[in-house]
């Protein structure tokens, strides 16, 4: 394995100059701490061609392209086909997201976020794609739409109940886990204990959500450390497991050319 005993993979920051600390510096720090690999994502009409310069310029830098639910009203019929040109241009796009559906922020355009959603779920089964899914106070219906499409992928930041985490796992799905679970008031390590290794990957949501014990602070993928260390913590398991097997699932579900 890297760096003699094992490697993590972030499969879900957000990169970029505006992002509270330089790509190259962030991408140095997470060398550090077994960080190899990382998916970054892109998810806003002006920001979506940036996913092209940073993979080029990382070896290590991989993206997830979509149009997230905040911008839903942004987005016109063109918009997914710049979408798909870009996907077919870049073979480092790995993943379509974070797209879903978000009725916390915005109550009042739920119909045109679900077409957006549902265009963007049917790209990927079109290009055989996993997606990386955004759900804020909307978990069941992101669910009942989920179950219309032949796709697999990630609930990213999930917080839901076991129930809900069985559901997603029963029709292809993992759970993106991050700093949610370090919190001292969060109780997602209940779900977490019965759920297995196998349907969990790790993320940071760089620079939201930073773990503790950096919480309150610019998160980055060097963090994911804590993640780690927490989810063995809970699992009771070493580190070394936890950071393989989530690394396994990672390269399997977003088709890595990553060796461990």
């Amino acid at each position: 394995m890297f760096m003699g005993d094992f490697m993590l993979i972030d499969t879900h920051l957000h990169l970029g100059e505006d992002f509270g600390i330089p790509p190259d510096l962030l991408i140095e720090h997470a060398r550090c701490q077994k960080v190899q690999a990382l998916i970054a994502s892109f998810c806003e009409k002006d920001d979506i061609s940036f996913s092209t310069f940073y993979t080029e310029k990382y070896d290590c830098v991989y993206a997830a392209v979509g149009y997230h639910p905040e911008v839903a009203d942004k987005i016109v019929d063109s918009d997914f086909e710049i979408l798909e040109k870009l996907i077919s241009e870049n073979p480092k796009i790995v993943a379509i997201g974070e797209i879903g559906l978000d009725y916390y922020w915005n109550k009042e355009n739920q119909e045109q976020q679900r077409k957006v959603f549902r265009r963007q779920l049917a790209l990927a089964e079109k290009l055989n794609l996993p997606v990386i899914i955004h759900s804020r106070d909307a978990i069941g219906e992101t669910y009942e739409i989920l179950k219309d499409y032949s796709v697999k992928g990630v609930i990213h930041c999930f917080s839901g109940s076991l129930e809900m985490a069985q559901k997603f796992i029963d029709i292809g799905f993992l759970l993106g886990i991050g700093g949610v679970l370090t919190f001292r008031n969060s109780k997602l390590y209940q779900v977490i204990e019965k759920i297995s290794l196998s349907s969990i990957v790790l993320e940071t949501d760089s620079p939201y959500l930073a773990p503790e014990p950096v919480r309150g602070k610019t998160n980055e993928s060097s963090n994911l450390i804590y993640i780690a260390e927490k989810l063995a913590e809970i699992k009771q398991l070493s580190l070394e497991s936890v950071a393989f097997e989530t690394t396994q699932n990672a390269i399997n579900l977003f088709d890595l050319p990553i060796k461990i």
